[in-house]
């Protein structure tokens, strides 16, 4: 890989601290970046991230899909020399139910009856 092809990124996690810096080539998928972020996650983390649709990556305000490469997410800043691109990562996971969670529907409805009198 030639070396102008390559883009420093740092990811920031909900915490403040930062999972890099990492070179990547700019053909790179942010599917790619998602899988490299879950690989390195902090194991000590209350909250750890399973798999790329639970990480969402921030870069210049917008939250970037998977299919764009680390280029088409570059902002205009990312062309400083030597400069590195930090984005945000937000952890979502996936809303899975365990056999004790119970819906809102299931649980037994309380009829109460109102006795107030407003004069």
């Amino acid at each position: 890989m030639p070396e102008e092809d390559l883009i420093e990124l740092k990811f920031r996690l909900f915490d403040g601290s930062d999972i890099g810096p990492i070179r990547y080539s700019s053909s790179s998928t942010v599917a790619m970046l998602k899988d490299r972020i879950i690989s390195e996650w902090p194991r000590d983390k209350k909250i750890i991230p399973k798999v790329v649709n639970d990480v969402k990556l921030i870069s210049a305000g917008k939250i970037l899909e998977n299919n764009m490469t680390v280029a088409q997410c570059a902002s205009p800043f990312g062309e400083l020399p030597a400069g590195v691109i930090i984005m945000h990562v937000v952890v979502q996971p996936s809303l899975t139910k365990t056999k004790t969670e119970k819906r809102i529907d299931e649980l037994p409805k309380k009829t109460t009856a109102c006795s107030c009198s407003i004069l």
